[in-house]
């Protein structure tokens, strides 16, 4: 944390004055009280109160002192703000691979589960879209604010929705790069800053290569976070025989570098929750400086409440 105006932070000496001058007045109170023989007016005129009570208001006050000076010193802390017009582009693998059922209840499911909390937990400004790919990539909900549309979107996530078989990663990175350039009318000749959020649970096995599409991401500036989503022993089922279908992450890996994405994997359902969340923890923001000196202020008018209240509640007087 910095101050815009560290020299007032000097203020401070004075709140620590006021302390050791209330930590001196008690001591002397204390002296006084035991000179003082009659113990019966003592009583009535400084009736007994718990010790702790006393000392209750006075230390509010003095914190409240303290907050607003530093308030009033203008401190400033990095905050991350969501970007104008930002736009995630979550793109999901629907492959018959995703059918494997080494993730309960198998792997589509248990995608689906986790993009919708996923975008559930992004906030209201974002431009949220929907790509879905296996040997083809075809956007099922076009980025916009509108969740529940992108909730229809995230049901219709079936195996075989673009009605081609295989894997094709570059084919959804470029569908989703092409529906960021479209978000709006000034999209093309200012893109919109953009993440892509891609799961899938193999390699590329058809249409653009994807480390070409990863080259117009990053003509774009669009980093792609990638996910593998599966484990090694995965195997579907097909004429009555089971045909493996393990995890490969060797692709996604190179993809992420590539963008300055990140490469997340994930065997259970569990995991890929806990991916969504660090994901989303960081898309779509900036960080910038701002004053932050409406905190320590907003704090201190607390303290200072609970210094009043402290007072009219067990001496019946303000401090």
């Amino acid at each position: 944390m910095t101050w815009l105006s560290p020299t007032r932070l000097w203020l401070l000496v004075g709140v620590l004055a006021l302390a050791a001058g209330y930590v001196l007045v008690q001591r002397r109170r204390s002296r006084y009280a035991v000179r003082f023989t009659n113990l019966r007016l003592l009583d009535r005129v400084a009736p007994q109160r718990p010790a702790w009570r006393r000392h209750v208001p006075a230390g509010l006050f003095l914190a409240m002192l303290a907050l607003l000076v530093v308030g009033f010193a203008r401190p400033t802390a990095e905050v991350r703000v969501p970007r104008e017009r930002a736009t995630v582009m979550v793109a999901v693998d629907v492959s018959t691979s995703m059918l494997a059922r080494d993730v309960e209840p198998d792997r589509l499911t248990a995608a689906k589960e986790s993009a919708r909390r996923f975008v559930d937990g992004l906030p209201d400004e974002f431009n949220v879209g929907l790509v879905a790919f296996a040997g083809s990539a075809a956007v099922l909900v076009p980025p916009g604010v509108d969740r529940e549309a992108l909730h229809d979107g995230i049901d219709r996530l079936v195996e075989g929705a673009t009605g081609v078989q295989g894997t094709a990663i570059g084919e959804a990175i470029n569908t989703s790069l092409g529906a960021v350039k479209a978000l709006d009318g000034a999209a093309a000749k200012d893109p919109p800053p953009a993440r892509i959020v891609l799961l899938s649970d193999g390699a590329n096995t058809s249409g653009l290569d994807p480390m070409e599409a990863a080259v117009d991401a990053v003509a774009m500036k669009v980093p792609v976070h990638t996910i593998a989503f599966g484990t090694p022993t995965g195997y579907v089922e097909r004429g009555g025989r089971p045909i493996q279908v393990p995890v490969d992450g060797q692709t996604l890996d190179a993809v992420a570098h590539e963008t300055g994405g990140r490469f997340h994997e994930a065997g259970s359902a569990k995991q890929l929750r806990a991916v969504y969340d660090d994901i989303g923890s960081s898309v779509g923001y900036r960080t910038e400086r701002q004053d932050v000196s409406a905190r320590f202020i907003g704090l201190g008018l607390v303290f200072a409440l609970g210094a009043a209240a402290g007072s009219m509640r067990w001496f019946s007087r303000l401090p």
